[in-house]
């Protein structure tokens, strides 16, 4: 499938979703999972990941780990139940490559999944892709969508001339 990209933020079409701007990219048994562009670009500049432990076993809705930006710490729960394989370490010593590539150079972790059939749970791309449209309407206020009344514009209209109109007389 197509990426999206909806209002300047890409979805990944080969992703699954959560609605806390998660994603999981799964093969082989495995979820591969980081944070999405719009959770990245959020936060602001990433400064630290406290990436999960090795080994560790891991339930969906969990803190995976936390991602610590100049702004804030935020949580990143893990879409899947499993045991964590893999830990991009990486980012112990860039920990910006969230910001720079958060699909691919800056994903978290990859899990070893317990239950396959959790996948059903995620959001698809289109999915994921029509709650940002829904985010995005709603940063941008309801008043951006008023019809705004505009009162006496006739008479307006009728004042300017037609020089100030940028027409020019014929001679």
């Amino acid at each position: 499938m197509d990426d999206i990209v909806v209002g300047g933020y890409i979805v990944k079409g080969d992703r699954y979703y959560t609605k806390d701007h998660e994603w999981a990219y799964i093969r082989n048994g495995k979820a591969q999972i980081g944070i999405t562009d719009y959770a990245q670009k959020m936060l602001g500049d990433i400064v630290f990941v406290d990436l999960p432990e090795k080994d560790s076993e891991i339930d969906a809705g969990e803190t995976l780990a936390n991602i610590e930006s100049v702004k804030n710490v935020a949580p990143v729960y893990s879409p899947i139940t499993g045991t964590v394989a893999e830990i991009n370490s990486d980012l112990e010593d860039d920990p910006g490559l969230v910001n720079e590539d958060p699909y691919d150079a800056g994903w978290i972790a990859v899990v070893d999944m317990k239950d396959p059939t959790e996948v059903e749970d995620l959001m698809t791309a289109e999915d994921y892709a029509e709650i940002l449209r829904e985010i995005i309407k709603e940063e941008q206020g309801e008043d951006s969508t008023e019809e705004i009344p505009v009162e006496g514009i006739e008479e307006s209209l009728e004042s300017l001339s037609e020089e100030d109109l940028g027409y020019e007389e014929e001679r």
